[in-house]
């Protein structure tokens, strides 16, 4: 497991190109300097790793390009020490850059070949979650409610009750919404009972599935 300083001067590249896609928060661009993106994909794909593109991952799953990773955490507001719950662990490139911001990453897949790959990979990077679950995104993790915020990596037709059920008042939920082409979407909670919504523009990930068998 390489990480060359070639590797380093290419994810230098991509972060000054986030940057100038008005990438702003100085954590989200140091975490993505950090992080040997290459090791999170087939090796056949490591020469375009430092590329702003999505690459398929297996099970019909992708890693997202890394403005939209970018993006999504930047939305979060991460503070060291804040509680995240990930919905779509993937290949955990997602999961690697919460962690290194400082967050403690509460992560839920439901691929189990993508579960199993991902919980060997992390460690071995010294990238260690408080949670790495195999299980149904819609339904978060209730047992570890409240977050500061979530981040949802797959889109989504609706927000999940249950999601929103597990912010804390104030915290930040980050989800792509829509079937074919999905719009950003962030809540806030203000009260037990009142969110405020704000919308950035379209996006594409792949769907958001709910199994009714977990």
């Amino acid at each position: 497991m390489k990480d060359t300083p070639k590797h380093q001067g290419l994810r230098n590249q991509l972060a000054a190109l986030l940057q100038e896609k008005n990438i702003t928060d100085k954590n989200v661009l140091e975490a993505i300097r950090k992080i040997p993106r290459h090791l999170f994909l087939n090796s056949t794909f490591e020469e375009f790793a430092y590329q702003d593109k999505a690459f398929p991952i297996g099970a019909g799953q992708t890693i997202s390009q890394p403005y939209t990773v970018a993006f999504q955490s930047q939305l979060l507001e991460v503070q060291e020490g804040h509680k995240v719950l990930e919905i779509g662990t993937g290949c955990g490139y997602q999961t690697a850059v919460l962690h290194t911001m400082g967050a403690k990453v509460y992560s839920v897949e439901r691929q189990n070949e993508l579960f199993k790959k991902t919980s060997v990979l992390l460690p071995k990077l010294g990238i260690r979650p408080k949670q790495l679950s195999f299980g149904d995104g819609y339904k978060g993790l209730p047992t570890f409610a409240p977050f500061d915020s979530i981040i949802v990596t797959a889109g989504a037709p609706i927000i999940p009750k249950p999601l929103m059920a597990q912010l804390k008042i104030g915290g930040r939920l980050v989800i792509p919404l829509g079937e074919n082409v999905q719009i950003m979407t962030l809540l806030i909670r203000k009260s037990e009972t009142q969110f405020e919504k704000h919308e950035f523009g379209e996006f594409r990930f792949v769907p958001l599935l709910e199994d009714k068998n977990y």
